[in-house]
C-alpha cells in the first residue's frame, strides 16, 4: 500500500513537473510572439487635422479616425471617473489583471462549456488589458490572445504609469460616430469640449466603449439611456458622484447633437476644399487625414460672407434675365406631399433658400408647401407649413403663374420682406462665377468663392477653370510699354491693321464698337479698353517681351509669343489674374497667393510659414538699447515702382472715364481692368484699392455667349462694387502712394501734349527724364498726321503710314 503511494506521488510530481515544463515551453512560445510593447512610449495615433480661418474659426476637419489627443492633465476628472466606474473600478489598486475579473470569466466560459458553446467569453478585461489588446493585438477570442493579453498587462503596469495607460486608453478608445478618444467623441457627439460635459453627458460616453451600436443615440435610445443610468449608479457607488446629483442626470434626456463635418462656414466649401488639396500635395494624404496638423488659414470669414453674397447676387441678376426655366422636378402630391418634396435635396449652402411643392395654382397665385425639416435620426418631420406665391412679388418672371407652374412642381423660393407667408420664386442660375479677394501687401488670400454652390458643382472657377482674360489682361502689356520707355502721354495709332499668321492666314483685329479712333494715349487706349492699339503697341514691342512680363506676373507659365496674346487669348485663372494685379498694386514686387498662414504639427511646432521676408533683429536676448527689428522684403521686384504707379493711375482712368464706371459710386481710388473675351463667352473685371485686390470672373462652365451686352463692365463690375463697398464699410479713403522722383504735369488726354488744366486734363505722373515735352512722334503715323494732331487737324485727313514709329 505503501508502494502504491510512493508510486502515485512519483507519478502525480512527475505528471505535474511535466505539466510545469510543458507550461513554461507554451508561455515561452506565446513569449517570442509578444508584440513589443515598448512601442507604446512613442504612441502617435492619427489624430485629426484641423483648419481654421485666421480669426481662429473653425472651417472644417479632415480624419479617418475622428480623433483629438488629449493629455490626461487635461483630461476632467468627471470624464476619468466616469470611465473607471464603467471599466474597470479597481483600475488604481491592480497590477494588470483584476482577479475577481479573471474568476468570472472561467465562469462564464465554464458555464458556456456546459451549455454546449465552444466561443471564448470576453469580460473581465481591465483597463490595460484593453490597451494592450486595442494596441499591440487583435480582436480574435483564443486563449491564446487572452493569455498574450494577460502577460503584456503585467509587463506594462510595471513599465508606465497609471495615468500614462489610462492616457493611453482614453484616446485610442472607439466610441462610435467615427470618433476615437474621448475628446473626439465630446465634440461629435454633444459639440463640446471635455471640460463642457455634463455628468449625463460623461456617463454616456462611458457607456460606449461595450458596444457603440448597442447604445446608438438615435436607433437604440432606450438602452443607451439604461447603459447610461447604470454608469451614473456605479459612479455613486464609487463615490465620485453623490446620489442627488445622480438622480438629476438620469431625468435628463440624452441631448445628443451629432456635429456636421466637412465644411463649418457653408460660405467657405471653395475655400476650404482648395486648402485641403493644398496640404494633399505638400503632405500626403496619410498625413493629411492623420497627422493632427494644426492649419491657420487666410480667410477673413465677414469677407468671405461679403464675397459670397456679391457672387450670387450678380449671377441671379443675369439669369432673371434670361426669364424662368422651369421646376427642379415635380412629385405626386395626392398623398403626403411633405414626404413627396423631402425625397428631393436642397442646396445646403444657400441657407436663404427653401424648396417647396406647388399645391394649388391659380392664373397668378398659388398656394406651396415647404419643404419639412429632417431630423438627426432621419426622420420627416410631421409640420406641414405652406405659403403663398404670387406673381406681382416675382418682379422677374413677365408670364403669368399659371402658365409656368402646376400642382406637384418643385421650386425653390425665399421669404418676400415683411409679408407673412409671402414667397418669392427662385432659380439656380446656369451662369457661373468666380470671386477673389486678396491683400495686396502680401497675397493672403482673404475670400474666395468658386461658383454659385458648393454642393451644386464642386468645380472650383477661381482656381481651376481655365478661361481667357480678354482686355483684363492689357495691363501687362501697358506695363512692359512703359518700363521700356513709353509713358502714358505716348501716342499710339489706333486704325485698321493686318497681321499675318505663320499659315499664311490674315488677322485683322478690331475694337468692341467695330470703329477706329486714330492716335490715341497710352491713358486713353487702356481707359477705352482698344485693341487694334493695344496689338500694334505689342508689335512694337515684340510679343517674347510680353511673354516674359506674363511669366513673372504670374499669369503664364509660357505665352505663346503670337499678337494675339496681347488681347488675353490665352487661358488662366481668376486666382492668376487677381495676384498679378496686387502685384501691380503693391509696387511691383511679385504676389504669390496663399490660402495658408501657418502650419504646426501635432506638437505645435511651426512646420510651414508664407511669410518669408526676413525679419533683422528679431532675434535678441534682451533690450540692450538697440533699435527696433527691420523686416526686409526679399521678393522679386518684377515691375519698377514708378511704372506701377503709371499703370495703377492709368486704370484709375478705367473706373473714372473707362469701361468700368459704375464703380465710381465706391467713392474711394479704385484701379481695375475690364475684360471680355472673343463671342462674350467670359466677362472680367480686376480691380483694387490700396488694401485689397479683386478678381471677379463669369461665364458659362460650357463656354458659350452670354449675349452681347455681357461684359465686363456689366456684369463682373457691378460684383466687384458691391463687395468692396461692404468690405471697406467704414474705412476712410487711401490714395494711391506716388513713389518719390516722379513728377506730375498736365496734359491733354486725347494728345498727350502739355495742357494748362481744365476740366478734362490729366495730371500725369512722369518718369524722371520723360514728359510732354519730350513729343517726337506717334507709333504708326508719319510726320504730316504728327503735324495735323499737334495743330489741331483731323489726323484721319492725313497719310497715315502703319509702320513701327518713334515714341514719346
Amino acid at each position: 500500500m505503501l508502494r502504491l503511494l510512493g508510486w502515485l506521488f512519483g507519478f502525480g510530481v512527475f505528471c505535474a513537473l511535466g505539466a510545469v515544463a510543458v507550461g513554461a515551453v507554451y508561455l515561452n512560445q506565446l513569449n517570442d510572439n509578444l508584440p513589443d510593447y515598448t512601442v507604446l512610449k512613442d504612441y502617435q495615433p492619427p489624430v485629426t487635422t484641423r483648419v481654421h480661418a485666421a480669426d481662429g474659426t473653425l472651417l472644417a476637419e479632415y480624419a479617418r479616425e475622428r480623433r483629438l489627443f488629449q493629455p490626461i492633465e487635461t483630461i476632467p476628472p468627471l470624464i476619468t471617473n466616469a470611465f473607471i466606474s464603467a471599466e474597470d473600478k479597481d483600475f488604481y489598486k491592480h497590477s494588470g489583471i483584476a482577479v475577481d475579473g479573471v474568476v468570472r470569466a472561467l465562469r462564464d466560459n465554464i458555464m458556456a462549456r456546459v451549455e454546449g458553446n465552444d466561443a471564448i467569453q470576453g469580460g473581465g478585461s481591465t483597463i490595460t488589458q484593453q490597451v494592450a489588446k486595442n494596441f499591440l493585438l487583435t480582436s480574435e477570442q483564443t486563449w491564446d490572445r487572452k493569455i498574450q493579453e494577460a502577460i503584456l498587462s503585467l509587463r506594462i503596469e510595471s513599465t508606465f504609469s497609471k495615468n500614462k495607460i489610462l492616457e493611453l486608453y482614453l484616446n485610442e478608445i472607439f466610441l462610435g460616430l467615427n470618433s476615437y478618444g474621448v475628446a473626439a467623441a465630446a465634440l461629435n457627439y454633444f459639440d463640446k469640449a471635455l471640460y463642457e460635459l455634463t455628468l449625463s453627458e460623461a456617463a454616456y460616453l462611458a457607456a460606449l466603449p461595450k458596444g457603440p451600436n448597442n447604445y446608438h443615440p438615435f436607433r437604440r435610445a432606450q438602452q443607451a439611456v439604461e447603459r447610461r443610468n447604470w454608469v451614473i449608479d456605479r459612479m455613486v457607488e464609487n463615490g465620485y458622484v453623490t446620489a442627488e446629483d445622480a438622480a438629476a442626470s438620469k431625468a435628463e434626456p440624452l441631448n445628443v447633437k451629432p456635429r456636421t463635418s466637412g465644411s463649418q462656414l457653408y460660405s467657405a466649401e471653395y475655400f476650404t476644399e482648395e486648402v485641403r488639396r493644398q496640404l494633399g500635395k505638400l503632405y500626403g494624404e496619410s498625413e493629411l487625414y492623420g497627422g493632427g496638423l494644426s492649419v491657420r488659414t487666410t480667410l477673413d470669414p465677414h469677407l468671405q460672407e461679403y464675397a459670397r453674397k456679391a457672387l450670387m447676387n450678380g449671377l441671379i441678376r443675369y439669369d432673371h434675365n434670361e426669364g424662368f426655366r422651369g421646376p427642379v422636378a415635380s412629385v405626386d402630391i395626392t398623398d403626403d406631399w411633405g414626404i413627396a418634396v423631402n425625397a428631393i435635396k436642397p442646396l445646403n449652402d444657400v441657407p436663404e433658400w427653401q424648396l417647396a411643392v406647388v399645391l394649388e395654382m391659380g392664373a397668378n397665385e398659388g398656394r406651396i408647401g415647404l419643404r419639412p425639416a429632417t431630423d438627426v435620426e432621419g426622420k420627416v418631420s410631421e409640420e406641414r407649413a405652406t405659403g403663398t406665391l404670387a406673381g406681382p412679388d416675382i418682379k422677374w418672371v413677365s408670364k403669368k403663374l399659371g402658365t409656368i407652374l402646376a400642382p406637384g412642381d418643385v421650386i425653390y423660393v425665399s421669404k418676400v420682406p415683411d409679408k407673412e407667408g409671402a414667397y418669392t420664386l427662385e432659380q439656380i442660375p446656369e451662369l457661373e462665377g468666380a470671386l477673389v479677394a486678396m491683400d495686396p501687401r502680401t497675397g493672403r488670400v482673404l475670400a474666395m468663392v468658386g461658383g454659385f454652390s458648393y454642393a451644386e458643382s464642386e468645380f472650383n472657377r477661381a482656381t481651376q477653370a481655365m478661361r481667357q482674360p480678354g482686355s483684363s489682361f492689357k495691363p501687362i502689356v501697358y506695363s512692359a510699354a512703359l518700363d521700356n520707355g513709353y509713358t502714358p502721354a505716348s501716342v499710339v495709332l489706333d486704325a485698321p491693321i493686318e497681321v499675318v499668321n505663320a499659315d499664311g492666314s490674315v488677322w485683322r483685329p478690331e475694337n468692341y464698337a467695330q470703329q477706329f479712333y486714330g492716335p490715341q494715349t497710352l491713358r486713353r487706349g487702356i481707359e477705352r479698353s482698344r485693341n487694334v492699339m493695344t496689338v500694334r503697341l505689342a508689335q512694337d514691342l515684340g510679343m517674347p517681351l510680353i511673354s516674359d512680363y506674363a511669366k513673372m506676373f504670374g499669369i503664364y507659365d509660357d505665352l505663346n509669343p503670337v499678337l494675339a496674346m496681347a488681347l488675353g487669348a490665352g487661358e488662366t485663372t481668376d486666382m492668376r489674374m487677381t495676384a498679378a494685379y496686387a502685384t501691380i498694386a503693391n509696387g511691383g514686387r511679385r504676389i504669390v497667393p496663399t490660402l495658408i498662414d501657418r502650419i504646426q504639427d501635432r506638437y505645435g511646432k511651426t512646420i510651414y510659414r508664407h511669410d518669408e521676408r526676413v525679419c533683422d533683429g528679431c532675434v535678441a536676448d534682451g533690450w540692450h538699447q538697440q533699435g527696433e527689428p527691420l523686416i526686409i522684403d526679399n521678393r522679386e521686384q518684377v515691375l519698377d515702382p514708378m511704372t506701377a504707379y503709371q499703370i495703377t493711375s492709368m486704370m484709375e482712368g478705367v473706373v473714372q472715364r473707362g469701361t468700368g464706371t459704375s464703380a465710381k459710386s465706391l467713392n474711394r481710388p479704385v484701379a481695375g481692368k475690364t475684360g471680355t473675351s472673343n463671342d462674350y463667352k467670359d466677362a472680367w473685371f480686376i480691380g483694387f484699392t490700396p488694401e485689397l485686390a479683386v478678381g471677379v470672373y463669369v461665364g458659362f462652365d460650357t463656354p458659350r455667349n452670354m449675349g452681347r451686352q455681357a461684359t465686363g463692365g456689366e456684369l463682373s463690375v457691378p460684383i466687384f462694387t458691391e463687395f468692396v463697398a461692404d468690405a471697406l464699410k467704414g474705412k476712410p479713403p487711401t490714395p494711391f502712394n506716388m513713389p518719390g522722383g516722379m513728377a506730375q504735369v498736365w496734359i491733354d488726354p486725347s494728345t498727350g501734349v502739355k495742357a494748362n488744366g481744365g476740366d478734362m486734363a490729366i495730371y500725369e505722373a512722369f518718369k524722371p527724364g520723360t514728359g510732354p515735352n519730350l513729343v517726337t512722334s506717334v507709333i504708326g503715323v508719319d510726320s504730316n498726321a504728327f503735324q495735323a494732331i499737334q495743330t489741331g487737324q483731323d489726323p484721319a485727313a492725313t497719310d497715315m503710314t502703319l509702320g513701327r514709329g518713334g515714341l514719346f
